[in-house]
This record gives C-alpha cells, structure tokens and sequence, in this order.
C-alpha cells in the first residue's frame, strides 16, 4: 500500500488578458501590450501553485484563503500569497516535494523568462529550484488562450510531513 503521508494536489486557474494591465507570470513582469484581469496582480501560474498546494494538504482553495471581495487583497502581489500558503502548510505539518506547472499562452514567448520564475518560486518557497518546472505551450490557435482572450495555467504538487525534512 502507498505511503499515504505523501499527498498530491492539482490547480487550475485562467484569467482574461487585458489592456492597461501589467502581465506577471511567475512572479515575473513579462513586457507585453496587455496584462491579466483579476482582484490582485492576476498572476496565473502563481495561483495554480498556489491550489495545487491547498489542494494537497485538503486545505480548500486560494479562493477561501484570499477571497476577491476583500480590499486586503486588491492589487497584492501573487509571490505575497504564495508565502502564505507555504507558512500555512507548514503550520499544518507539511512541506512541498516539488511542483510542476503548464503555462497555456499563445503571445507572448515564455521560454526567455522560465529560470526566472523558477527562481522566484524556489526563493519565495525556500526550496531548491530543481524542485521546480515551469513550462510553457501554446493552443496551436485553438481556445481562449489560442485566440489572445486569455491564460490559463496547471499544477501540480507533492507535499509530505514535514518528519521527513531535514
């Protein structure tokens, strides 16, 4: 039988690109002539991270932790969130494994600026950075993403006890 104490978890998250919004993907301000529309910075990739993590640990969504009817998070910075649900985990016993997200753009290219979000993710999660894959693809055209309307991204993370850390 598995080792139950290691657990699993997946997010989704897609928001609607926008004119006169700055466009931050992992952490990372990408110039390009539209942003993401949301409540705090819109950061995609950040709030898959960030469920795939709640996910794991049974601990809801980034949408009961941060609701996006509260003033408290208007504007903030994603990296700002995701430190929080690192303490939150490790509050409640556990550290994250590794995560791996997909990135779903069509425009624009993300591959220049995939160390540096990997980078930050590791630095604001306080793990090695080879714990961390970001990757990115296109729809081919095809979809929300395809047509330039939007973002979306996928995660997901190992989290286990933190006993096991050393």
């Amino acid at each position: 039988m598995p080792d139950s104490r290691f657990r699993t978890g997946y997010g989704y998250d897609a928001h609607k690109l926008v004119s006169g919004r700055t466009l931050v993907l992992g952490g990372v301000v990408i110039p390009y002539e539209k942003g993401l529309l949301g409540h705090s910075d819109a950061d995609v990739l950040i709030h898959a991270v960030c469920d795939s993590l709640l996910g794991a640990a049974a601990l809801g969504d980034i949408g009961k932790h941060f609701p996006d009817t509260s003033d408290e998070f208007a504007g903030i910075d994603s990296m700002v969130l995701l430190g929080k649900v690192v303490e939150l985990l490790r509050s409640h016993g556990y550290e994250t494994g590794n995560i791996d997200v997909t990135l779903r753009i069509q425009k624009p290219k993300i591959a220049p600026y995939i160390e540096s979000m990997r980078a930050r993710i590791a630095a604001v999660m306080n793990i090695a950075i080879d714990r961390i894959s970001v990757k990115a693809t296109t729809t081919e055209e095809m979809g929300f993403e395809g047509r330039g309307e939007g973002v979306s991204a996928s995660a997901v993370a190992l989290i286990y006890p933190n006993i096991f850390s050393s």
